[in-house]
């Protein structure tokens, strides 16, 4: 995206099924679930560089002995800041003594980070603060094992106000009111329920405080604790836990919004948030892969035994296409195959739009991460060309010489690389705001390409949310070179409803798409269909999520698309640019087509999967009738 929108977070785990020993024989190192949890990380680092964190907890380890550590880091790099900690007290300790590195037991006893179950996470900073404190994986501590619980997830819950006065009900008594430590606690009231009603058995039974304890750790019940703490959440989530004695869960929301995956062999249980990661950390076929199920949770025993169990009954599946139009890495087959398609089904409306004159349009993509979805607009355009070469040379049939051929063949798509982001220019501005001038710098231009007055210039992005990098930056610097018209072309569709489970697209007066359709109704003289859904919006705001019905919906029945985007361009177009503007976006119908298997589209149609989601636009317009610039849940 040519603008910059916080997303998504991203989970790593790496739980080992064997003794330590076993890696040091066949890798050579004590640290290979360590630098395997780093390698996933890293190749994760598109979902999070606000912040990072990770944990560790060593299995069977003598009492006295610390068994849970922890890592946090919002350095500029927080990845390497992390590992590079956790890599130089390796360094000091073992400096004198190095045959210590191959001596696994002792690396347990006087080395944090040297267990069997580790948990990464990366952050996008969406409306939280970046401090180290509100970073994942968060810890809930306790002095019995079988209490400890870390948490760490890609996760956004709509109804933090309703859960949180549910823990206060219980008696707790919680110091932050954000959805990550609500979610800690409410699991953690639950594991200590679990906790408290087994050793009230085990000591009718006749077991000592000790014998207690590792019976717990046998026969804790994981699945119940977590169909009981889920009942009341709405939200998208994959959260990670691991339980102080050695359990640990992978659970995913029962609408499958947000991603994880999973892999497994007789060494080692891994998850992630994107498949590339694990494929390439360790070399395994993509169909040794799996995808945690919606409502279910990949739930690993202390003794290495793992399955998938039901947590909370699935709903219809609506896994965020956002994911696969921009947010995950493209190298994921499926993925890279879906931006193509993307691409691909542009083509008709980008060629009526230039009125098929390709021999007068110059194509090309902005930013680096629509190139995918560029090269599928390629391809179809390339097999336009060799329709029409076809049809003529049909057509001439005996009648075809040398000259024409040559002419013939010369028709082909004009692509150019145009602009190239300036990242040092781009970081300098974000430190110094009040830069306004630079701000239409930001990316570098190819002179020289465009006839002056005559080419069309075709731009493809993934997507266009708020339309101010677009006016302040690339549509002047596009015009600079002289097109005769600029058409910028989205891979997604308008985005007109915000989003609350884990996107920073929040507040409806951010999008270009609502703000346009405003205009127009003010234009049109149909300001009272705003005044209309306001007073529908007030009138259920108090009213039960499962109750609210999105009547914004109706803010945008009275226009087409297409009378939308070019509100949009018009809007987009400052006085002094001498081009046409006009804005394409992707079809709905066409957004489905290409990703078939990723139905989530509230961003686009405002069918929200679950009650919160409606909950949320109907405070989201009231904030932006009422003038408040605040987060809607």
């Amino acid at each position: 995206m040519s603008e910059l929108i916080k997303h998504e977070c991203g989970i790593a785990l790496v739980r080992l099924l064997k003794p330590l020993e076993y890696y040091v024989a066949r890798y050579g190192t004590a640290f290979y679930g360590l630098n395997k949890l780093h390698l996933l990380m890293q190749k994760q680092h598109n979902r999070g560089q606000d912040g990072a964190g990770i944990a560790n907890i060593k299995l069977d380890i003598k009492p006295g002995n610390k068994y849970i550590s922890r890592l946090r880091s919002n350095s500029e790099s927080p990845i390497k800041d992390i590992f590079n900690q956790v890599y130089e007290s390796f360094g000091e300790k073992v400096e004198k003594s190095p045959e210590r590195l191959n001596d696994t037991q002792w690396l347990k006893e006087n080395l944090d980070f040297t267990g069997e179950v580790f948990l990464g996470h990366l952050r996008y900073g969406t409306f939280g603060k970046n401090e180290v404190g509100n970073l994942h994986p968060v810890l809930r501590a306790n002095n019995w094992k079988t209490r400890n619980l870390v948490l760490a997830g890609n996760f956004n819950m709509t109804n933090v106000d309703e859960l949180f006065s549910r823990l206060v009900n219980y008696g707790q008594y919680p110091v932050e009111t954000s959805d990550t430590i609500t979610i800690l606690e409410k699991i953690g009231h639950f594991l200590d329920e679990e906790n408290e009603s087994l050793y009230k058995q085990l000591k009718k039974d006749g077991f000592s405080k000790q014998e207690s304890t590792e019976k717990i750790a046998e026969d804790l019940d994981v699945q119940n604790i977590l169909q009981k703490s889920s009942v009341n959440w709405d939200g998208g989530y994959s959260i990670v836990g691991l339980i102080g004695h050695g359990d640990a869960f992978v659970l995913r929301d029962p609408a499958g919004i947000r991603p994880a995956y999973y892999y497994q062999d007789e060494e080692v249980i891994v998850a992630t948030s994107e498949r590339p990661a694990i494929q390439t950390a360790f070399n395994v076929p993509l169909a040794n892969i799996r995808e945690v199920k919606p409502g279910y949770a990949l739930i690993i025993k202390k003794d290495g035994s793992a399955g998938e169990f039901l947590f909370k009954q699935p709903v219809e599946k609506k896994s965020c296409s956002f994911e696969r139009v921009y947010f995950s890495r493209g190298t994921d087959k499926d993925i890279y195959k879906e931006r193509k398609k993307l691409g691909k089904l542009l083509a008709p409306s980008i060629l009526n739009t230039i009125n098929f004159d390709l021999g007068n349009t110059v194509f090309s993509y902005i930013p680096n991460t629509a190139a995918v979805a560029f090269r599928g607009l390629a391809e179809e355009l390339d097999q336009f060309c060799n329709t029409i070469k076809k049809d003529k040379i049909l057509t001439l049939g005996n009648n075809l010489n040398s000259q024409q051929l040559d002419e013939i063949f010369h028709l082909k798509p004009r692509i150019e690389k145009i602009a190239v982001k300036d990242v040092k220019l781009r970081t300098f501005i974000t430190q110094d705001t009040q830069r306004d001038d630079l701000v239409s710098h930001v990316y570098d231009v190819t002179y020289g390409i465009i006839n002056k007055g005559v080419d069309n210039l075709v731009v493809l992005d993934d997507s266009i949310v708020r339309g101010t990098t677009l006016k302040q930056s690339i549509i002047r610097i596009l015009d600079r070179l002289g097109p005769k018209n600029i058409i910028v072309a989205s891979s997604a569709p308008q985005i007109r409803y915000p989003d609350c489970y884990g996107i920073d697209m929040a507040k409806l007066n951010d999008f270009i798409a609502f703000r346009a359709t405003i205009d127009l109704l003010k234009e049109t003289g149909q300001e009272d269909i705003i005044n209309k859904v306001y007073k529908k919006s007030k009138d259920q705001e108090y009213k039960p999520k499962e109750e609210i019905i999105n009547y914004v919906k109706e803010i945008y029945k009275p226009f087409s698309p297409e009378q939308i985007s070019d509100k949009i361009a018009e809007m987009l177009t400052v006085s002094n640019i001498k081009a046409g503007v006009k804005i394409i976006y992707q079809t709905i119908e066409d957004l489905h087509e290409a990703i078939p298997d990723h139905l989530g589209d509230w961003y686009f149609t405002g069918n929200y999967p679950t009650p919160g989601g409606n909950k949320v636009v109907n405070k989201s317009f009231i904030n932006y009738i009422e003038g408040r610039d605040e987060r809607a849940y």
